[in-house]
């Protein structure tokens, strides 16, 4: 996956994990950082913040078709799961999974259910189709709602886990399989580096249009055909604990800017943040913002939630789609 926007807030328990990264993972205080900011506090809920200044790039789930196969009637069956599928929805999808322990296929066929995902759906020419899926749950579990819906329009569809987008992709050119769950900005750069060079210059961005349009270019270069794109995204996303975010009354990272600027403020993450462009770089070009230390964790894993929710970071990057952002 890659970065991009998320446009709500969500709630989280506690998952259990630990600090690394030399002796105590914090770097040294910075200096030449103003006072104030916002002191970590302690919660067992986690509340992510806008990103109202569009900071991350855009990953929308987005089915990806073999040319070959992509009839008007598949297009729309699969189009129906992007017109249903928002983001909390899918942290719940993958909450059913990783957490309630249910296999992809029936919290798949729970959410059809729920949401009457196959009504309406007009009948296609048939045949056997293979929805291809990477090797972690959420991408098989939304290979399982396009195999529902495509079997509504009268297709016999399969899924097929396949590995990484090394495997698939190529699977997919090739018309081994016909389908695939994808992820906008992520398989925009994918593929921009396949069909333009490694040096070429980035598509993706925090416009969704924009980086459709560059997916759609690239992807017809090698017979891939895309369907809608959901609202639905797994991306990375910035979370302060719901005490911290009640305290300041913060919604936005804008308002986390206005109101948490400053040394009091630990910013947690991957060890490679205070490089990454869309990490510490990113917060402070975007919005202005400066902390007083930086914890090196990890990249939305259990390290950083758990700094978050131990009184350790201020701010932490998370996942958008982690299932512990259920509510």
């Amino acid at each position: 996956m890659a970065v991009g926007v998320l446009g709500f807030a969500l709630t989280a328990g506690v998952l259990a994990g630990c600090g690394k990264a030399g002796s105590s993972g914090t770097s040294a205080a910075a200096t030449g950082v103003a006072a104030g900011g916002c002191a970590p506090i302690a919660g067992q809920q986690m509340v992510v913040l806008d990103d109202d200044k569009h900071l991350s790039n855009t990953d929308d789930i987005i089915p990806a078709v073999n040319s070959k196969a992509a009839s008007p009637q598949l297009l729309a069956a699969l189009n129906k799961v992007s017109a249903t599928l928002d983001t909390s929805k899918l942290v719940q999808l993958n909450k059913a999974t990783d957490v309630d322990h249910q296999t992809s296929a029936a919290a798949a066929a729970a959410f059809a259910q729920s949401n009457n995902l196959t009504a309406g759906i007009a009948k296609g020419s048939g045949g056997k189709i293979i929805v291809g899926a990477a090797n972690f749950s959420e991408n098989q579990t939304l290979a399982e709602l396009y195999k529902i819906v495509l079997n509504a329009a009268g297709y016999t569809a399969t899924t097929q886990t396949i590995g990484n987008r090394e495997l698939y992709e190529p699977a997919l050119e090739k018309n081994q399989i016909q389908v695939v769950p994808e992820y906008a900005a992520t398989l925009t750069e994918f593929l921009n580096s396949k069909v333009n060079g490694a040096s070429a210059a980035p598509q993706a961005s925090s416009d969704l249009d924009a980086t459709v349009t560059a997916l759609k270019q690239d992807g017809a270069k090698l017979g891939l055909t895309f369907g809608d794109a959901s609202q639905a995204t797994d991306e990375d996303a910035w979370a302060v604990t719901k005490a911290t975010a009640d305290k300041y009354s913060l919604k936005t990272l804008s308002d986390f800017a206005a109101k948490c600027n400053g040394k009091a403020s630990v910013l947690g993450g991957p060890p490679e943040c205070p490089q990454r462009p869309f990490c510490q770089p990113g917060l402070k070009s975007k919005y202005g913002l400066e902390f007083g230390q930086f914890k090196a964790l990890d990249s939305g894993g259990n390290l950083t939630k758990t700094a978050l929710t131990n009184g350790q970071i201020t701010l932490g990057l998370v996942l958008s789609s982690d299932p512990a952002l259920a509510g």
